[in-house]
């Protein structure tokens, strides 16, 4: 299976927060699934940890090389197909990050990995 991680998930994951479910745990680690997180969740952590809405363990610069490292991410950058798609999602979700998350999986047939029902109900393949 091929796993976006939603921004609060990879957060979470790295700090070994117990408010992310076992099973997701066991899918991100098992080798048999890809996981994959956007250029969009990177510049989400940067920018609203820069306007200090978001605390960090750590400086962003030094938390997501170490955190995508670890857990053996593998990067998805934002091409213009994927800001395409966003045209054609209905405006459930007000956060441009989320959508991006969301026009992602849709076009690249990925399972996003999020708690957040509002995501959740556009009808992309997810998991939690």
């Amino acid at each position: 299976m091929r796993l976006l991680l939603d921004t609060h998930v990879f957060l979470w994951w790295i700090g070994e927060d117990d408010q992310l479910p076992r099973p997701i745990w066991e899918a991100i680690g098992d080798p048999n699934n890809q996981a994959l997180l956007s250029a969009a969740a990177a510049w989400e952590i940067v920018v609203k940890a820069g306007g200090g809405r978001l605390r960090l363990m750590e400086p962003p610069e030094e938390l997501l090389p170490r955190g995508i490292d670890r857990a053996r991410l593998i990067m998805l950058p934002v091409e213009l197909r994927h800001v395409l798609r966003l045209a054609s999602l209905p405006p459930i979700h007000a956060d441009p990050f989320d959508r991006m998350l969301v026009a992602q999986a849709l076009e690249d047939g990925l399972t996003l990995v999020t708690g957040d029902p509002v995501v959740q109900s556009y009808g992309v393949d997810f998991i939690w």
